[in-house]
């Protein structure tokens, strides 16, 4: 079955752009035209993953991903204006998991599709469930909780605590765990990553845990104890 995709932007020329790439590479494709219809789209049809133009009427991009957020972890793919640093870090910070900046090539927007549902979905089972104090995270089935509580992650998230979870007590440079989560053949600032680990530290804190991710200043960071609180 294909994987299918939900394209939202209110410019008709970019929807049939992507649209077309989309379905040349394999996907399914549904479309909306702002920002409440695609909320209301995303409920219904249940996507794989979401592209989300960030200046659309009616509701944009960043409150359509925090509504989503509410209830899902379905990756999320930005699309913003050419030098709105802002509104990339935002929508980052707020469960995006990654951008593409406008222009933008479409074969490049898939190819980013691409590597965000290669991550989701795992390559290879692990068959195991990694632990720490009262963390637990099962990367095969994107699950994370904190004893009872249910912490849901987007992929971005989980791959940067499972990163941090096969070796809790090592300490992790950032620059490593940059190209562990994105691959080295794409640039990514030390802001999105800070990003990435500000909401790691929030969703767990307000599990219960609020010693998970410790800062080691000049070197990286690493596991903390994952005790109750």
């Amino acid at each position: 079955m294909s994987q299918h995709i939900l394209i939202a932007d209110d410019d008709a020329g970019i929807r049939d752009v992507l649209r077309m790439a989309c379905e040349q590479a394999g996907f399914a494709v549904s479309m909306a035209t702002d920002g409440q219809e695609a909320l209301e789209v995303a409920g219904r049809l249940q996507p794989d993953l979401i592209v989300l133009d960030i200046g659309m009427p009616e509701m944009d991009g960043l409150t359509v991903c925090r509504e989503v957020r509410k209830t899902s972890a379905v990756p999320i793919l930005f699309l913003t204006a050419q030098g709105d640093e802002i509104d990339r870090i935002v929508g980052l910070e707020i469960g995006a998991d990654d951008y593409v900046p406008k222009p933008f090539s479409p074969r490049e927007v898939v190819a980013r599709m691409r590597a965000i549902l290669k991550r989701t979905a795992g390559i290879a089972p692990s068959t195991f469930v990694l632990r720490r104090g009262v963390l637990s995270v099962d990367p095969d089935r994107h699950a994370c909780r904190v004893g009872e509580v249910t912490v849901v992650l987007t992929s971005r998230e989980m791959d940067v605590l499972v990163q941090l979870m096969r070796r809790p007590d090592n300490v992790m440079p950032r620059p490593a765990l940059v190209d562990a989560v994105y691959g080295t053949n794409i640039h990514v600032s030390d802001r999105t990553m800070d990003s990435h680990l500000r909401n790691l530290r929030a969703k767990l804190s307000s599990a219960g845990c609020a010693d998970g991710i410790e800062t080691v200043h000049g070197v990286g960071v690493r596991m903390g104890p994952c005790s109750a609180v």
